[in-house]
């Protein structure tokens, strides 16, 4: 294989692993964290870890107070109402099962376009409505065994909902051209509202010995320095050197690899039924990231997931316009 391949590969593949990790590292860390305030100072440290490194590179931090405003709002959008509410769902739900639904944000975004008078393939459409009544069966009877099961469903529900509008909205905003550096952004946004909403919700009474376990807090490391900045590098370099069709697999493999995860490391056994919902979601999400993307990658170009996923958590997805934005950033100097 030539050096560019292999390259390729590993990109992709710590896109893969990375991505689709998190959602069993936002598990562990959730066990003894408090959730909310596990997501903003993961997502603090992870601005510092960026800025320091451009920094370093000598990637100029400074853009217009519109640009800087607009990250920061998106970032409160997509990281904290999307990830952040990831973290409080994954403390009722196994870490599969949120990135099921996580998974259908590809498909959401086809809604948000429909509903906004878009002109949108029929064979997308109907991949979507598949998809749809998949995420149907994922937070269905399965999945309802109990209140507590039920309200964190419908958190993952709400979180997925308010990536995907953010995802979709993002377009029109003036954003930083360079990628790292509006994720900088997006980060201190998300994470300093994060950060006040848990401080103000009271949980950092919640850390005291019994919460700052060894395992959580390589858990929250992990989230915060591979899961924000190595695999967001990694997608940015895909997106200026790889074609976006094979770019946008990430879309379907991050959720198996989750489901995978946490079935062998944590014994999560999703039901039947959920499991049939799954595979009705990711057939969706390949269809129509085959069919569109030749033309445009399904939601808004990757930042930090979190989960990043998610993520971590939740992933974000590439337009037409914020692909080219990172092609342009990433040319701008070397990568983080």
């Amino acid at each position: 294989m030539s050096r560019s391949r292999v390259q390729l590969w590993v990109a992709l593949w710590v896109v893969y692993l990375v991505w689709g990790s998190t959602y069993l590292g936002i598990k562990l860390a959730v066990r003894t964290l408090p959730p909310l305030l596990t997501a903003g100072t993961r997502f603090l440290a992870a601005a510092a870890i960026l800025g320091a490194i451009l920094a370093l590179v000598r990637r100029p931090l400074r853009v217009t107070r519109r640009e800087a405003l607009a990250a920061a709002g998106l970032g409160v959008a997509l990281l904290a109402c999307g990830v952040g509410m990831v973290h409080v769902a994954e403390t009722r739900i196994d870490s599969g099962v949120a990135a099921m639904i996580a998974g259908s944000v590809p498909l959401q975004v086809v809604v948000w376009r429909a509903l906004a008078g878009e002109r949108v393939a029929r064979p997308t459409v109907l991949a979507a409505a598949v998809g749809l009544a998949g995420l149907a069966l994922v937070v269905g009877p399965d999945g309802v065994s109990g209140g507590s099961v039920a309200i964190g469903l419908l958190v993952m529900l709400a979180a997925s909902m308010a990536w995907s509008r953010g995802s979709f909205v993002s377009r029109r905003l003036a954003l930083p051209a360079d990628p790292f550096v509006a994720t900088v952004y997006e980060m201190l946004g998300g994470g300093l509202v994060l950060t006040a909403v848990a401080l103000a919700a009271g949980e950092g009474g919640d850390l005291g010995a019994d919460a700052l376990q060894p395992g959580p807090l390589a858990a929250w490391a992990y989230l915060a320095i591979f899961g924000s900045v190595v695999g967001f590098s990694a997608y940015v370099w895909l997106l200026r050197n790889a074609p976006i069709s094979q770019v946008v697999t990430h879309q379907y493999v991050n959720p198996l690899v989750a489901v995978a995860l946490g079935a062998l490391l944590l014994g999560e056994r999703p039901g039947p039924t959920t499991l049939a919902g799954a595979a009705l979601i990711v057939g969706a999400v390949v269809v129509t990231a085959r069919h569109e993307g030749g033309q445009r990658a399904v939601g808004v170009g990757a930042r930090a997931r979190a989960g990043a996923g998610a993520a971590g958590g939740l992933a974000l997805r590439a337009t037409p316009r914020r692909a080219c934005a990172a092609r342009r950033g990433t040319r701008a100097g070397r990568s983080a």
